[in-house]
């Protein structure tokens, strides 16, 4: 199925240059003569690279057939994270570089959703909000003002900052996009 570049959206995959590719933000612009271009930033799923690139709005691009597999997160050893399915118990195994950012929002025994592309795995999936343990923060500053902030660091290692009234061992929402907070589980 061809998709025209004026046709983006964010979380579209599509292949470029033979590669699957996921648009994660675009722009239209219009210059003050010739024809509409569109600014996107994409990611490859198979290196996990990104990259700004324009693409005339007319340009048609091929539909990426990404499959997705849900999978327990096993564990994770000497920068090698494990993943089993449980229905066949297959083992999958994704490096650090494979699994990027989304390290910090993937925990132990909780599902994952694997994105294969003509068989190969390519990486995870993290749903747009995860919940997280908070394994380490200060104590709330009493008299302080209700919109002011603290550092914590989750379970799975992630830094943010909270507001005030979060302890530790509290379970917390956290965007998995950019790792801020979003609220109490």
């Amino acid at each position: 199925m061809a998709i025209a570049a004026g046709d983006f959206r964010t979380g579209l995959t599509l292949i470029v240059d033979g590669d699957p590719w996921v648009v994660l933000d675009f722009q239209h612009v219009k210059p003050g003569k010739g024809a509409a271009i569109l600014k996107t930033k994409m990611k490859n799923l198979k290196t996990g690279s990104t990259q700004d690139r324009n693409f005339n709005a007319s340009t048609k691009f091929e539909a990426a057939n990404i499959e997705k597999k849900t999978a327990q997160y096993s564990y994770e050893a000497d920068s090698t994270y494990y993943f089993m399915d449980m229905e066949t118990y297959d083992t999958y195994e994704l490096s650090e570089e494979q699994i990027g950012f989304n390290k910090y929002f993937i925990v132990e025994g909780r599902e994952a959703s694997l994105m294969f592309f003509e068989g190969d795995l390519l990486s995870v999936s993290i749903p747009e909000k995860v919940e997280l343990t908070v394994a380490k923060t200060d104590p709330a500053i009493k008299g302080a003002p209700s919109n002011q902030t603290k550092d914590a660091v989750t379970n799975t290692g992630l830094t943010l900052r909270v507001p005030q009234f979060i302890e530790e061992g509290e379970e917390i929402v956290v965007f998995s996009s950019d790792g801020k907070y979003a609220g109490r589980a």
